[in-house]
């Protein structure tokens, strides 16, 4: 290994890193958002109900491509080889997906839409994951 391909694996292991805390926060801010009105409807929740909620409820579905994500990010950080890049690029991609929201989009990206008017830390949790992805868009094309 070539010392750019060291320092390459060691950026990608930091964006992947970084990617993951924001992404972890922007899912506690959903979750937390998406619980609310689930608590408006069945009561309040215990930490186990809250969890076979968010396993087995249709109202909570929509959070699974995120969560799914984060253990993907969380896998490839914890292999014994740095990821490869095209394992990272794959990465980038889902998380642009998954930040994307539309009003007439899927259910999560309307869903996504939704939250992101109604609740402000949703808004800020969302801009943190854009940074790192503008951030790193300015690297690539350094």
């Amino acid at each position: 290994m070539t010392d750019h391909d060291v320092a390459e694996a060691r950026q990608a292991e930091k964006l992947l890193s970084d990617l993951r805390q924001a992404l972890l926060r922007l899912h506690k801010t959903l979750l937390d958002w998406e619980r609310g009105g689930y608590e408006r409807i069945h009561g309040r929740q215990s930490s186990n109900d809250l969890l076979n909620a968010l396993l087995n409820d249709p109202q909570f579905a929509w959070l699974r491509p995120i969560s799914q994500l984060i253990v993907r990010i969380d896998e490839l950080l914890g292999e014994k080889t740095p990821p490869m890049r095209n394992d990272v690029d794959a990465v980038v991609s889902q998380v642009k997906s998954l930040t994307s929201p539309k009003a007439e989009g899927n259910i999560y990206e309307r869903r996504y839409d939704t939250v992101l008017q109604e609740n402000p830390d949703a808004v800020f949790a969302h801009r943190d994951v854009l940074k790192l992805l503008k951030d790193e868009r300015g690297k690539k094309s350094e």
